[in-house]
C-alpha cells in the first residue's frame, strides 16, 4: 500500500480522496493554484504544493508541474479525481516514467476510451450497441451541414474530447448545425485543448444509464449497478440516482454485461463508467466511457457499501479485487443533487463570490455532502461553480426523494445566488416523482426557464403562520433581554402588557389576518377558522427553523430583511411583513416602488469575459438575432436580442471583463 498520494485536483472531489486516504492511513498532498491557496482540500491536506496561476492551463493542466510536486513531495501516487488530466493518457505516461504510480487505467485504455469517436469505432468490434453517426472529426461548418442531413436530424455535434457537458450542442437544422459547430468547436478547444467534433443521431426521448465498472487488470472486472443521469440541463448532469427506475432486470444485466465486455477488450483497469442511450423501449446504445471517477459516484457507494475511491488505490497498489460479481448487492436508493452557484431565475447563469453563510444538512446514514468550501471561501470565476453534492439514501425510491427535499431545506448559503430552489422544485415535480424522466425533462417541463411561479407557498396560512411565530418569538426575546438589564421603573407602557394576538401578514404583499396565542415555544396560531398548533425552540438569529406544525417535522430557513422576514421552505421564498390590523391598513395604501428600466440595453447576466460583439453601432437586429458572447466557467453563452431594434453605444468590447448587469450594448 502507498505511503502518500498526490491529489492532481482541486475542490470537493480533492476532499473526497483525502477523506478515504485518512480513514487508510495514507498522508496526502494538495496542488493548487494561487486562486485557491486558501481553499478546503488545501486546508485538508498533510502537504500542499503551489503550481501555478488561477488558470487551469497554467496550474491543474500543466502535466510536468504535478510531476515536479510528486517528486519535491515524495508521492508515490497520484489521485486525478475527475476532469482536468484524469484523461490525459499524456499524463499516466510522464508517470509512469518518473515511477509514480496512477491510480486509474493504464494509457492504452485512457486513449482508446477517452476519445469518443475511436472508442466507438472500438465499441462496435466488441460488440456493443451504439448509435447511428460519422465517426470522423468534422472539418468545418459546411461539411458538419451536409454530414448532419446524412444522418437525418436532429444530430447532435460533440467534442471527441468532451465531457461534463462541455462542447456539445443539438441540431434541427442546417443554421443550427453551423453554429452548433462553432461553439463546441470552441468550448472544446477551451475546455480540453482539442477542438475535435464529430456528429451522431440524437435519439429522442433518452434515458441517459451508466454502468459502474471496478477492474484489477488480473482479469477481474465487475459491474456495480447502474445509475440514472438524465436529469440534466444542457447536456450537464443535475440529479443522479441509483439505481435507475427504469431498468428491468433483465436490460440491467444486458447492460452490465456488455459494459464488462468492452472494458475487458481494452484490459482496463481501476474505476471506469460506460455511458448508455436508452430509448423508450428499453434499447440501449453507446455513449461514451469515463475512464475515471465519475462526480456520481457517491450514489452507488451508498446502494453498494463499496469505498470505489479505496478500491482504486487498492488495484494501483497491485491489489486482486476483494469480491466478486455475486458480492454486489444492491440495497435501497440513493439521490444525488449537485448545487451550483448559479441564479435559476436568470436562466442559470454562474454566481461567483464569497460565501458569506454556509451551512450543510447534519451528515448522516442517509444524507452524505460532498463539498470542497466552507463558510467565508470563495466561489471564483476560474473553476466549475460546484458548491456541494448532497446525496440523500432510503429504503424506497420515494424514501430518498423525501429525504433529499428536507436536506434541501437544511442547505443554508447565503453570499452567491444558488440553485436549491430548482433542485427543490425537480424533487417535488410528480413526472420526477413517478419516475417518468428523459434528457429532455427540463427543457419540456420548464420549457419558459425556471421562475419563482413554479414554487409558491405549498401552504400560504402555514408560512404566515410561521411568520407570525418568529416575529412573537423574537419580541419575547426582546423583553426578555431588556428584562434582565433594566428596573420595571425604567421600562416602557409597551413591555408590561401582553402582546396584541391579532395581527396581519403581509405574504408577499398579500395580507394574511390571523391571532396567534402561546408562548415559550408553544404556539396555536388561528388563520379564519383554522387552527394551526406551532412547536419550535428557534431562537432570535438562528438561520434555521426547525418546527412541528400539526406534527409533522418542518425546516424554514430564516432571515431577517429590515423590519420584516424572509422565509425559505421546499425550494419557495416569500417575504414576510407581520403588522398590527392597523398598521397593516396603512400599509396597503403605500405606493409599489418600481423597478428601473433596463429595456434599451443588453446587460451582461453574470461576471465573465465579453469574448466577442457581433453588432456595431447604427446596426439593425433582429428578436433571436446574436449579439454577443460571453465566457464564463469555460462554457460560451449566446446572448441574443429579445425584440427588434437598432444598436445605438456600445459600452463594452471583445476582451473586456464584465460584472453582473454591466451594460454591453445600448439600443435606440
Amino acid at each position: 500500500m502507498f505511503d502518500k498520494i498526490l491529489i492532481a485536483n482541486r475542490g470537493e472531489i480533492a476532499c473526497r480522496v483525502i477523506r478515504t486516504c485518512k480513514r487508510l492511513g495514507i498522508k496526502t498532498v494538495a496542488v493548487y493554484s494561487e486562486a485557491d491557496a486558501d481553499a478546503l482540500h488545501v486546508r485538508e491536506a498533510d502537504e500542499k504544493v503551489l503550481i501555478g496561476p488561477p488558470p487551469s492551463t497554467q496550474s491543474y493542466l500543466l502535466v510536468d508541474k504535478i510531476v515536479e510536486a510528486c517528486k519535491k513531495t515524495g508521492a508515490q501516487a497520484v489521485h486525478p479525481g475527475y476532469g482536468f488530466l484524469s484523461e490525459k493518457q499524456e499524463f499516466q505516461k510522464a508517470l509512469a516514467k518518473a515511477g509514480i504510480v496512477f491510480i486509474g487505467p493504464e494509457a492504452h485504455a485512457i486513449h482508446a476510451m477517452g476519445d469518443k469517436i475511436e472508442s466507438k469505432k472500438l465499441a462496435q468490434k466488441a460488440g456493443v450497441s451504439t448509435v447511428p453517426g460519422w465517426l470522423h472529426a468534422l472539418k468545418d461548418a459546411n461539411e458538419a451541414v451536409k454530414i448532419a442531413n446524412e444522418v437525418g436530424y436532429p444530430v447532435m455535434i460533440k467534442a471527441s474530447a468532451g465531457g461534463g457537458g462541455k462542447g456539445m450542442r443539438i441540431a434541427y437544422n442546417d443554421a443550427e448545425a453551423r453554429e452548433g459547430f462553432s461553439s463546441a468547436t470552441n468550448e472544446a478547444k477551451s475546455s480540453f485543448a482539442d477542438d475535435r467534433v464529430f456528429i451522431e443521431k440524437y435519439v429522442e426521448e433518452p434515458r441517459h444509464i451508466e454502468i459502474q465498472l471496478i477492474a484489477d487488470g488480473k482479469g477481474n472486472c465487475l459491474y456495480l449497478w447502474e445509475r440514472e443521469c438524465s436529469i440534466q440541463r444542457r447536456h450537464q448532469k443535475v440529479i443522479e440516482e441509483a439505481p435507475s427506475p427504469f431498468l428491468d432486470a433483465k436490460t440491467r444485466k444486458a447492460m452490465g454485461e456488455q459494459a464488462v465486455a468492452l472494458a475487458k477488450a481494452v484490459k482496463y483497469k481501476s474505476a471506469g463508467t460506460v455511458e448508455f442511450i436508452v430509448d423508450k423501449n428499453r434499447k440501449f446504445y453507446f455513449l461514451e466511457m469515463n475512464t475515471r471517477l465519475q462526480v456520481e459516484h457517491p450514489v452507488t457507494e451508498l446502494i453498494t457499501g463499496l469505498d470505489l475511491v479505496e478500491l482504486m488505490i487498492r488495484v494501483a497498489a497491485g491489489e486482486k479485487l476483494p469480491l466478486e460479481q455475486k458480492d454486489v448487492k444492491l440495497n435501497g436508493w440513493a439521490v444525488e443533487a449537485r448545487l451550483y452557484a448559479e441564479d435559476p431565475f436568470r436562466n442559470f447563469l454562474p454566481s461567483t463570490g464569497r460565501l458569506v453563510k454556509y451551512r450543510e444538512p447534519a451528515a448522516g446514514p442517509d444524507v452524505r455532502v460532498d463539498t470542497g468550501v466552507y463558510e467565508g471561501g470563495e466561489i471564483s470565476m476560474f473553476y466549475d461553480p460546484m458548491i456541494a453534492k448532497l446525496c440523500s439514501y432510503g429504503k424506497t425510491r420515494i424514501d430518498a426523494i423525501e429525504r433529499m427535499r428536507r436536506a434541501l431545506d437544511e442547505f443554508y448559503v447565503r453570499g452567491v445566488s444558488h440553485n436549491v430552489p430548482f433542485l427543490a422544485a425537480l424533487m417535488a415535480h410528480p413526472r420526477f416523482r413517478a419516475g417518468k424522466l428523459t434528457t429532455n425533462f427540463i427543457a419540456e417541463e420548464f420549457k419558459g426557464g425556471f421562475t419563482a411561479a413554479h414554487l409558491p407557498p405549498k401552504d400560504p396560512a402555514v408560512l404566515a403562520a410561521v411568520a407570525a411565530v418568529v416575529e412573537r418569538a423574537s419580541g419575547e426575546s426582546e423583553r426578555r433581554a431588556r428584562s434582565e438589564v433594566l428596573p420595571l421603573r425604567y421600562r416602557s407602557y409597551s413591555e408590561l402588557i401582553p402582546p396584541d394576538d391579532s395581527k396581519v401578514v403581509m405574504l408577499n404583499r398579500e395580507p394574511v389576518a390571523l391571532t396567534v396565542a402561546g408562548e415559550h415555544g408553544r404556539f396555536t396560531v388561528t388563520a379564519g377558522d383554522r387552527k394551526i398548533a406551532i412547536e419550535t425552540g428557534w431562537l432570535p438569529g438562528e438561520p434555521l427553523l426547525h418546527t412541528m406544525i400539526d406534527g409533522e417535522h418542518v425546516v424554514v430557513q430564516i432571515d431577517a430583511v429590515g423590519s420584516g422576514w424572509r422565509l425559505f421552505n421546499e425550494g419557495g421564498q416569500a417575504e414576510a411583513l407581520v403588522l398590527t390590523p392597523r398598521q397593516a391598513e396603512l400599509y396597503a395604501k403605500m405606493p409599489v416602488k418600481a423597478a428601473p428600466d433596463t429595456s434599451k440595453f443588453l446587460l451582461s447576466p453574470m461576471p465573465g469575459l465579453l469574448a466577442s460583439v457581433a453588432v456595431s453601432e447604427g446596426q439593425e437586429v433582429k428578436a433571436g438575432e446574436a449579439l454577443a458572447v460571453v465566457e464564463a466557467m469555460k462554457m460560451e453563452n449566446v446572448l441574443r436580442a429579445v425584440r427588434d431594434g437598432t444598436v445605438k453605444t456600445l459600452h463594452a468590447k471583445a476582451g473586456d471583463s464584465l460584472r453582473v448587469d454591466q451594460k454591453i450594448i445600448e439600443f435606440a
